[in-house]
């Protein structure tokens, strides 16, 4: 009988799945790519090849492309640290909502390669990027300013440098001078 049960759950997320790649029209070789999985492992799950990951990073990576919450996949357990969402992901978050796009046009907007570290920070797996290529390219996609989006970039490598051992309080006008020359930089030296 728990056969029984488990295959009517497998089939709950495999349908879900298939139907969210048909409605979408998402290229099952692209989703396969934005939660960092093979192509046959994408058509396994659709077919019950195999059952229905029960992989909380694989299953949140799923949920976040589909733009649901990943707890309506039966086979999700809720993982012991729960994930928590910075204000930086709140933040693009909202701006993708302001521009009423979907998480898959969101991530069709970005090279293929870089669409799982997308999907990790939408998820709040990963932070934002330090690069400021890779966080202008997200501001872009967006239309969030420079100006806006620095205060992030700022307050991300600032928690870096601390995490290695700058101490902030001893080195306060070294700091300042640091981030005033970054800031006058990127607003006058930047697209």
């Amino acid at each position: 009988m728990s056969n029984k049960k488990n295959s009517i759950i497998t089939m709950k997320s495999s349908e879900m799945l298939y139907n969210f790649l048909e409605n979408t029209h998402l290229h099952k070789r692209d989703f396969a790519q934005m939660i960092g999985v093979t192509l046959s492992y994408v058509y396994n799950l659709i077919d019950e090849t195999i059952p229905f990951s029960t992989r909380s990073t694989t299953l949140e990576r799923i949920a976040t492309v589909m733009d649901i919450s990943p707890e309506e996949f039966a086979e999700y357990k809720i993982p012991q640290d729960p994930i928590l969402i910075d204000e930086t992901t709140e933040f693009i978050r909202e701006k993708q909502k302001e521009k009423k796009m979907s998480t898959v046009q969101l991530l069709k907007s970005f090279p293929r390669k870089q669409r799982l570290e997308i999907v990790d920070i939408l998820r709040g797996a990963r932070p934002i990027p330090l690069d400021w290529e890779d966080i202008s390219l997200i501001a872009q996609v967006l239309d969030i300013s420079k100006e806006e989006i620095y205060d992030f970039w700022e307050m991300r490598l600032k928690q870096v440098l601390q995490n290695a051992g700058f101490n902030f309080e001893s080195n306060q006008a070294l700091a300042a001078a640091m981030f005033n020359c970054a800031r006058d930089y990127i607003y006058k030296n930047t697209k």
